[in-house]
């Protein structure tokens, strides 16, 4: 992993007016990855997306961690679901032609 691809924590916090420690409690429910170099913390540019999510949730509808949780693994199951439906889709347009 490229350090170019890393986002330090304390700008991310600047950003969307957060404490630090929920970065650590992301990382607690391996929700995020969070990478030490030197005296920094980072995050990878392609969480930036979930940190989002996370955020939106806990400050527009009061979810907590572990509600976050929940909601981000059936996310993740619809999205699973959705790409196997596509594929089963494409496999019977096979038959139909």
């Amino acid at each position: 992993m490229s350090e170019d691809k890393l986002i330090p924590i304390e700008q991310l916090c600047v950003h969307y007016e957060i404490e630090t420690s929920l970065f650590y409690e992301l990382h607690d429910f391996n929700i995020i990855e969070i990478l030490s170099v030197e005296d920094s913390i980072f995050i990878h540019e392609d969480k930036i997306g979930v940190v989002e999510k996370v955020v939106r949730m806990q400050k527009d509808l009061n979810i907590n961690l572990e509600g976050i949780d929940t909601v981000l693994n059936l996310l993740d199951k619809i999205n699973d679901l959705q790409t196997e439906l596509n594929a089963v889709k494409n496999r019977l347009r096979l038959y139909e032609d």
